[in-house]
C-alpha cells in the first residue's frame, strides 16, 4: 500500500482532541478505507490489526494491542468540529461503531458519514485537500507534532503559512481551554516539542514566528523547507514521473482545473492586462497543453485538488 493519508483541508483544520494512539488509528483507517473501500459503509466495516499498527509505527505488539483495546471505548467517544462555508459548525464523531475482537488482535470500525465525505469526495472538484505519506509522521512521539505537520502540509507548495490565530490553533492541536494556559508552558510543552520532532524525524525543517499586539501573542506563522535528502527524492521522482503525469491529463480536466487555477491569487502573475476571467481560464488551459508549462503549474494544480493518480472525470 502507498500509505497515503488524504484529508480535505476542512478536516485537517477541524477542532479536535485525539491522543497519539487514536490519531495513529485514524491515519491507518483513512489509508485503508480509501485503498480498500472497507469501512465506508456499515455493511463492510474496516479491520485494523495490531500487527499492522506495530509495523507502521515501529512499536511492540503489546503496545499495538493496548492501542486497539483503548480505541474501542475512547476513540468511539471522540468528537471534532468542522467550520462550514456559511459560518455554521458541524460536529461529528470519528467512528460510528467499534468492535474489538478479544484475543485476535484486531478491531472492526466504521467511519462516520462526515469523515467519509472528507476523505473520499476530494478527488478533484470542490474541495482542497492535504496529503502526506504516513512514514513522514510515524516516528513522532507527540500528537502535537502530527497535528502541526498536517496543518503545515496544507501549504507544502509555498513553504510558509498564514498566521494561525492562537485560540483556534490551540483547539486544532487538541489543547483544552485549561491546558498550558501560560505561553511559556505552551511553547515548552507543545510547540517546541512538536517542532523538534518534525525537524528530527520528518522530511522538513520548520521554524515559527510569533505575532503580537503589544505584549500579547495573537498567533504564530511557520516557515519550512524540505531537507536535502527529501528534495533530492522529490526531484528524482518529479523527473521520472512528470512526463507520465502530463500524458494522463485529459482535455476535460484541463478546462476544469484551468477555471480553478484562474481563481488563485498566485496565478495573477500569469494574467495579461484586462483579459476577463473566462479569457484567462482558456489561456491557462492552453498553457497546460505544453509540457514545460504543465510542470511549472503543477504545484498549483495540486493545490486546487488535481490528483494525478486518480480518475477525475
Amino acid at each position: 500500500m502507498a500509505d497515503l493519508v488524504v484529508k480535505s483541508n476542512k478536516l485537517v483544520q477541524a477542532l479536535q482532541s485525539l491522543t497519539l494512539s487514536e490519531t495513529r488509528l485514524i491515519q491507518l483507517a483513512i489509508i485503508d478505507a480509501r485503498e480498500t473501500g472497507q469501512g465506508l459503509s456499515a455493511d463492510e466495516p474496516l479491520e485494523l490489526s495490531a500487527l499492522r499498527y506495530a509495523k507502521a509505527f515501529n512499536v511492540s505488539p503489546d503496545t499495538a494491542y493496548l492501542a486497539l483495546i483503548e480505541a474501542e471505548d475512547s476513540l468511539f467517544k471522540r468528537q471534532f468540529t468542522i467550520a462550514n462555508e456559511d459560518g455554521s459548525l458541524t460536529k461529528s464523531r470519528w467512528i460510528q461503531d467499534a468492535n474489538y475482537k478479544k484475543g485476535e488482535g484486531r478491531i472492526l470500525v466504521t467511519l462516520t458519514r462526515v469523515v467519509i465525505e472528507h476523505i473520499t469526495k476530494i478527488d478533484g472538484f470542490s474541495q482542497y485537500f492535504t496529503s502526506y505519506h504516513l512514514k513522514k509522521t510515524s516516528d513522532f512521539k507527540s500528537v502535537y507534532a502530527v497535528r502541526l505537520y498536517e496543518l503545515l502540509m496544507q501549504w507544502k507548495t509555498l513553504g510558509k503559512t498564514p498566521i494561525f490565530e492562537l485560540n483556534k490553533f490551540r483547539s486544532q492541536l487538541g489543547i483544552a481551554v485549561n491546558e498550558y494556559t501560560r505561553m511559556e508552558a505552551f511553547k515548552r510543552r507543545v510547540l517546541d516539542i512538536a517542532i523538534d520532532q518534525i525537524n528530527e524525524f520528518s522530511d522538513i525543517t520548520v521554524e515559527y514566528e510569533q505575532h503580537k499586539n503589544g505584549r500579547s501573542i495573537l498567533g504564530f506563522s511557520f516557515n519550512f523547507k524540505y531537507k536535502k535528502s527529501a528534495r533530492n527524492e522529490l526531484s528524482g521522482k518529479k523527473e521520472l514521473s512528470m512526463r507520465n503525469i502530463y500524458s494522463k491529463i485529459t482535455d476535460k480536466q484541463r478546462f476544469l482545473f484551468s477555471n480553478k487555477l484562474a481563481e488563485l491569487p498566485e496565478m495573477s502573475k500569469y494574467s495579461q492586462g484586462t483579459e476577463s476571467y473566462q479569457q484567462f481560464s482558456v489561456r491557462i488551459a492552453e498553457m497546460l497543453t505544453d509540457n514545460t508549462k504543465f510542470e511549472e503549474l503543477f504545484p498549483f494544480l495540486e493545490k486546487v485538488g488535481y490528483l494525478s493518480n486518480s480518475n477525475q472525470e
